[in-house]
């Protein structure tokens, strides 16, 4: 059995698992989220405890790949219930003379140096704060979703190798290329 699959995933006071066929709903103080299951793939819920199983004859299961998507299970199942309870932060900043951003509405207004500013709209599940002109926190429950539109406001002006200026993540690391040598 894969090694994730293995590991139990407790649930905190708070929030409920239910099973609905091959739908598993998770839903906790922040809101709901629902996971489709795999075939071969089922959960199993005793007192507060959650266990990935999977069916151990059969082609899939013969060839690996079930070992592998009861891991992947785990970890959407581990990742939902902690996005319900706490919930998932990005921090981006801006880097630049005149870069700017504010939320309005649903939209987030950039101003990055182009001839234009630049309006992203905010998805549903997301909620986008501006702390400061030049800081930008993306939150929400649902883990993918808060990266994916994290990486979508960076890659609208992602940092340049010369003087780093751009949309970066607050923990990330830029290599600076030196410049031209006369």
């Amino acid at each position: 059995m894969s090694r994730v699959a293995k590991k139990v995933i407790d649930l905190p006071s708070g929030v409920t698992v239910n099973v609905a066929g091959n739908v598993v709903t998770v839903k906790g103080a922040k809101g709901s989220l629902s996971l489709a299951l795999t075939d071969g793939v089922g959960i199993e819920q005793v007192d507060k405890q959650i266990t990935v199983k999977f069916q151990q004859e059969g082609q899939l299961a013969e060839a690996g790949a079930l070992r592998v998507r009861a891991g992947t299970t785990r970890a959407h199942l581990a990742n939902m219930i902690h996005g319900v309870t706490k919930g998932y932060e990005k921090k981006l900043e801006l880097v630049g003379v005149g870069y700017r951003a504010a939320v309005t509405g649903k939209s987030l207004g950039l101003t990055l140096g182009f001839s234009h500013p630049v309006n992203f709209p905010v998805p549903e599940g997301i909620t986008i704060e501006t702390p400061s002109q030049t800081e930008i926190l993306v939150k929400g429950m649902d883990r993918q979703l808060v990266g994916q539109t994290a990486a979508e406001i960076r890659s609208i002006r992602p940092p340049e190798p010369y003087k780093g200026k751009g949309v970066r993540y607050s923990d990330e690391q830029i290599s600076l290329k030196e410049g031209k040598k006369k």
